[in-house]
């Protein structure tokens, strides 16, 4: 449309648009062949895809959503495109599936690998820096898990769809606090252990007595030291 033709007091166009009035009928064919197109495509792709969205899965599905969304609504054009483009989805995400399942080096560079981003207590900042995720939202899935502190922590895996697995310790030990510092009351709650110092910042524990102002953390080398706390 030329500047010219465009009025904001135009509800007509604004609502209706400048097609004819049978184009919504066709409008409804159309709507209703992609979303049993996209059934299908879904179908023939797997289980997986209707349960859990790998990082194949979601590009296959914003591939196919590119694909029916100017056929879709231009009147100008046509379905077939679109329906060669899902096919083409289909069968590139068919292929790495099957790629996956015989190569494990190919599903580890297609699909993602685990990271541990807690390993008997202690933080793996190394892990957190590659997979992109902050201290805050590690701890937030933590406590999401009913855990207080790192202690009761045997691992903690981010799995290669982005979900996280949680593996506790049989036996609790003392371990650094991770409720948030502004919730005094319940921190105070915590029982403090007498033995141990523990990093704020990964949560490496060290028997005391030890100079906790100079002395470095072995895992990460920060100075900041509390004291352990239990269950």
């Amino acid at each position: 449309m030329k500047p010219n033709e465009i009025h904001l007091q135009d509800w007509f166009r604004i609502l209706v648009g400048e097609v004819p009035a049978s184009f919504y009928i066709e409008l409804v064919i159309r709507a209703t062949f992609f979303y049993l197109l996209l059934l299908i495509a879904i179908r023939m792709m797997g289980k997986r895809m209707s349960s859990q969205l790998s990082r194949n899965d979601l590009a296959a599905m914003v591939s196919l959503a590119a694909a029916i969304g100017v056929p879709l609504q231009a009147p100008d054009r046509g379905i077939i495109p679109a329906v060669i483009i899902a096919f083409v989805v289909v069968f590139v995400a068919r292929w790495v599936a099957a790629k996956s399942f015989k190569d494990q080096n190919f599903e580890k560079f297609s699909q993602g690998n685990i990271g541990v981003l807690v390993k008997d207590s202690v933080l793996d900042l190394d892990m957190m820096k590659k997979v992109r995720i902050s201290r805050e939202r590690l701890v937030a899935q933590l406590r999401k898990n009913s855990i207080k502190q790192l202690g009761s922590v045997k691992r903690f895996y981010m799995e290669a769809g982005g979900s996280f697995t949680l593996i506790q310790e049989e036996n609790a030990k003392p371990g650094l606090s991770i409720l948030p510092h502004w919730d005094k009351d319940f921190n105070a709650s915590l029982k403090k252990s007498n033995e141990l110092k523990v990093c704020q910042t990964c949560g490496t524990t060290k028997k005391n007595p030890f100079n906790d102002k100079n002395t470095k953390c072995p895992t990460c080398g920060d100075t900041n030291w509390t004291d352990a706390v239990t269950e």
